[in-house]
């Protein structure tokens, strides 16, 4: 149970990463399953705070492509150190991740992943323009979810989001392969999240992992900070899907677009202009219903 009674976890982990463990459980107010992630590295009580603090801003986001969060708090352990707790909507249908390794054998249609493309950016661009502006840091296929019934797709693992107090962030986080050169430098800003989206369309169109061809990180970090792109690149054979991404994973951040810029590209402008004319136009059979008579 948590400190105020309402969420009471499930002995059902879902799953555990470098950072955290995620396990089912149940809001007694809402009546509804929940994630409840726990934080694994144990932190002194001025960390814990931090990190709490951080999470508490976050639970005043609300975005169509954003995880809801619902609460948080510090749970302290039997040897007297705090770990960070939170509550998050419980998404059941599974990461983009795992969407990829379900259709292994086919391929991604052109609309869905522009459809995804634009979810995904919009909900960055959510992040983007708060006062202070959240950076994701560690964006990639395994925390995109998706709602299998409306193709809905939303950011998740926002637990390691840093808000923006200063003109950049000075902590190293994230996940190698989907990793800006900046951020390796300790000196980077929301861009670095326009970089990590840049990889993930990578890894949907050729369903490889961004520098599979790399056997560790030490590779990978030399390629990465001297700009030389994943092999999987030269894979893509769309010259449109390619120079999309080739523009977001650009080596200086500062030619990089931002996600406002990304959504009205000509790459995802055909289907925002789709979606416009389709919210436009009149259900044609509305004008000509008729009341139902009664039955006598």
């Amino acid at each position: 149970m948590d400190p105020t009674g309402r969420f009471e976890r499930y002995n059902i982990c879902l799953g555990k990463g470098a950072y955290k463990e995620v396990f089912k459980a149940f809001d007694t107010e809402e009546g509804q399953e929940v994630a409840w992630n726990r934080l694994l590295s144990i932190n002194p009580r001025r960390e814990a705070q931090r990190l709490l603090s951080e999470i508490r801003i976050l639970e005043d986001l609300h975005n169509d492509n954003i995880i809801n969060f619902l609460g948080s708090w510090v749970h302290k352990t039997p040897d007297g150190h705090e770990r960070v707790v939170f509550i998050t909507e419980l998404m059941t249908s599974g990461t983009l991740k795992s969407y990829l390794r379900k259709t292994k054998g086919g391929s991604i249609k052109p609309k869905v992943l522009k459809n995804w493309a634009r979810q995904i950016l919009s909900g960055l661009h959510y992040l983007h323009t708060r006062d202070p502006p959240i950076i994701h840091r560690d964006l990639k296929c395994d925390n995109i979810f998706i709602n299998g019934n409306n193709g809905q797709a939303k950011i998740g693992d926002l637990g390691l989001a840093v808000v923006k107090r200063r003109d950049h962030v000075s902590s190293v986080l994230g996940t190698p392969e989907f990793m800006a050169p900046e951020l390796y430098e300790e000196r980077y800003d929301e861009r670095v999240d326009i970089y990590s989206f840049g990889m993930v369309i990578l890894e949907i169109v050729t369903r490889d992992f961004p520098y599979s061809e790399c056997h560790n990180q030490a590779q990978i970090y030399r390629k990465v900070t001297s700009g030389i792109k994943p092999a999987a690149l030269t894979r893509v054979q769309d010259p449109e899907i390619r120079a999309f991404i080739e523009l977001c994973t650009e080596f200086d951040p500062h030619r990089r677009p931002t996600a406002a810029s990304l959504l009205e590209h000509p790459f995802l402008a055909n289907i925002a202009a789709r979606r416009r004319h389709a919210a436009a136009i009149p259900c044609p059979r509305m004008r000509h219903l008729r009341p139902i008579s009664r039955i006598t």
